[in-house]
């Protein structure tokens, strides 16, 4: 049995659908899978011992993407069943030129705010008729091993600035706990300033014992370094979920965003550290009150109590 899975464009997301997956796994022993989506995602998802091929969407480099997709879809070949967990027009446009007897794209079941990963799981266990609870989030790169413990410290959230905390403060809480850990930052090449500016304030305080990795490191090295720390502080981001998918104690920071629908899933050694605000969540990438309260909010104190809290 074939199986066409397009995976969602981003990191966390694509994480998010792995309860899913284990599930889809378990009810088709027999299968294997190609994957479909973003190299980010791709690089995350490949290693699953289910998958045999993956096909990157590169619809939006060049011409036409309608045109784009539809030559995808073509030359990806026959399978038994295609599943999406976007829902998108696009997403469309490929499941109708897909070879596939059964087609099925993501929908969201219920209007109550849940986890991104009940969702994922209720509409793949729903369309495919059978019953399964979501497990843990599962990753197959083998975590690195660290002679001493590590903290990492991701500033960083691709979709948008109103996610992100600041960089003094995140060196402030990584000042206080670097004679207990090894320090790590971590960020993508849009991130390598916010890197630079808490490297900058950790050599201006003579903390020596960190290295930033921001804009150095591909999707799976970030992966083996997440998976091998021994505490984890981070927006809420794609590497939130992969931190989470190893059961790292991490202490996650939310603002604009729902923890109730995209915290670490089932991860036993998750705090998270928010406020009340009245305009919160407001879901927005850039602040649309100018004020960015959600955050601000948030104190290196705060922070380092969590920290401490995972360690007990």
């Amino acid at each position: 049995m074939r199986i066409f899975i397009e995976i969602p464009t981003w990191l966390g997301d694509a994480v998010m659908t792995t309860p899913a997956l284990e599930n889809l796994a378990q009810r088709y022993p027999e299968a294997r899978w190609t994957l479909f989506g973003s190299a980010v995602s791709l690089s995350a998802l490949k290693a699953h011992p289910k998958v045999e091929r993956i096909i990157e969407d590169t619809s939006r480099q060049k011409g036409n993407r309608w045109l784009n997709l539809r030559r995808l879809a073509k030359e990806a070949g026959a399978f038994d069943l295609a599943l999406s967990f976007r829902r998108n027009a696009t997403t469309k446009w490929l499941l109708f030129w897909l070879d596939a007897p059964k087609k099925g794209h993501y929908r969201r079941l219920s209007t109550q705010s849940e986890h991104q990963v009940i969702r994922y799981n209720g509409w793949l266990t729903r369309f495919l008729g059978f019953d399964a609870r979501p497990g843990a989030l599962k990753l197959y790169h083998t975590p690195k091993t660290y002679e001493r413990p590590t903290l990492g410290i991701n500033p960083g959230a691709t979709y948008g600035s109103a996610k992100r905390w600041y960089p003094e403060r995140f060196a402030e809480v990584a000042e206080a706990l670097s004679g207990r850990y090894n320090i790590l930052i971590f960020g993508g090449p849009a991130e390598i300033e916010m890197a630079r500016a808490i490297e900058t304030k950790l050599k201006e305080v003579g903390v020596k014992n960190f290295q930033n990795l921001a804009g150095r490191t591909s999707v799976e090295a970030l992966i083996a370094h997440i998976g091998g720390l021994s505490l984890f502080l981070t927006n809420d981001s794609g590497p939130m979920h992969l931190a989470a998918a190893y059961r790292v104690p991490t202490v996650s920071l939310f603002g604009p965003t729902n923890h109730v629908e995209t915290c670490q899933w089932q991860n036993p050694k998750s705090a998270i550290v928010r406020h009340e605000m009245p305009c919160a969540p407001c879901m927005k990438r850039v602040c649309p009150l100018k004020h960015h309260e959600c955050m601000q909010a948030i104190t290196p104190k705060e922070v380092i109590e969590a920290a401490k809290r995972l360690e007990a």
